[in-house]
């Protein structure tokens, strides 16, 4: 692993380097790193915002959508002179402005079948920034199948929840599908266009997604897999429940049915990228 850091890195990277569970050897790793952010909105700003400050090497944006005015009160990556501008572009601004050694790799594309499988193996991490049924189904199960870990946050009005998806490594790590087996029924839970949400409770789970993808390359802690966070911001509250890997999972499971993206070839492009 190349430790050889410029006194400039000495100097960025010092608060991380003087964690001796990070230390020059972990903040390699970082700069190793691949990470795949699906979403550049209300998660995938602090999300890519923080892994940028990390040093993390390489980061992937995938959003189609145009940056609106509405968008400005949770996603704080981007900025008004930006209105109109792809967000995978303006949040790309942001970055190179916090850190310029980190490498981006734009993607204004729709997060379909076709873009998971062609994108997903080209990075060590993925995170789902997105806020629609299909498109995060999609990514657990392409990461399954494709043996990547995902990173998974969901927030809406006062609540969010957070876990990490590793089931391609084996027993105990459950899926996506252990937890919600089937996509809900249309309309049945509302979009954050429709019951609205609380911008600052968008930013920290973004920030404990980063926390986690930071703790996964750097191979420290305890992580989420097999465990779901769920955080009541009106309570503060947060509650842990444990997840358990289903032996009937069509995903993960001993009689797996779902071998394949197929099942996702129309699946609904982003929306707005993020709750």
């Amino acid at each position: 692993m190349d430790l050889d850091f410029t006194e400039s890195d000495i100097q960025r990277y010092s608060r991380h380097i003087l964690l001796k569970e990070v230390g020059a050897t972990g903040q390699a790793r970082l700069r190793a790193a691949r990470v795949l952010i699906v979403g550049a909105g209300g998660l995938g700003s602090p999300l890519a915002l923080y892994l940028a400050a990390a040093g993390v090497g390489t980061l992937g944006l995938v959003d189609h959508d145009a940056l609106e005015l509405s968008n400005l009160q949770r996603q704080v990556a981007h900025s008004t002179a930006r209105i109109g501008m792809n967000k995978a572009e303006s949040a790309a601004e942001a970055l190179r402005a916090l850190n310029p050694e980190v490498r981006l790799e734009l993607h204004p594309r729709r997060m379909d079948a076709a873009a998971a499988m062609e994108l997903i193996p080209r990075y060590d991490v993925v995170c789902d920034g997105t806020d629609n049924f299909p498109t995060r189904f999609l990514l657990g199960d392409a990461c399954h199948l494709l043996g990547r870990p995902l990173v998974s946050a969901a927030v809406l009005r006062f609540e969010g929840q957070l876990s990490v998806f590793r089931a391609h490594e084996g027993a105990p790590h459950p899926c996506h599908r252990c937890l919600n087996p089937e996509m809900p029924p249309e309309g049945l839970v509302p979009t954050c266009a429709q019951a609205g949400v609380l911008g600052a409770v968008v930013g920290v789970m973004g920030t404990l997604q980063a926390t986690e993808v930071l703790k996964l390359i750097l191979g420290i802690g305890e992580g989420m897999s097999g465990r779901l966070l769920l955080w009541d911001a009106l309570d503060m509250r947060f509650r842990i429940v444990k997840l358990r890997r289903d032996p009937a999972c069509a995903l993960c499971g001993e009689r797996a049915t779902i071998r394949d993206l197929s099942a996702h070839a129309g699946a609904s492009p982003l929306v707005c990228a993020a709750p």
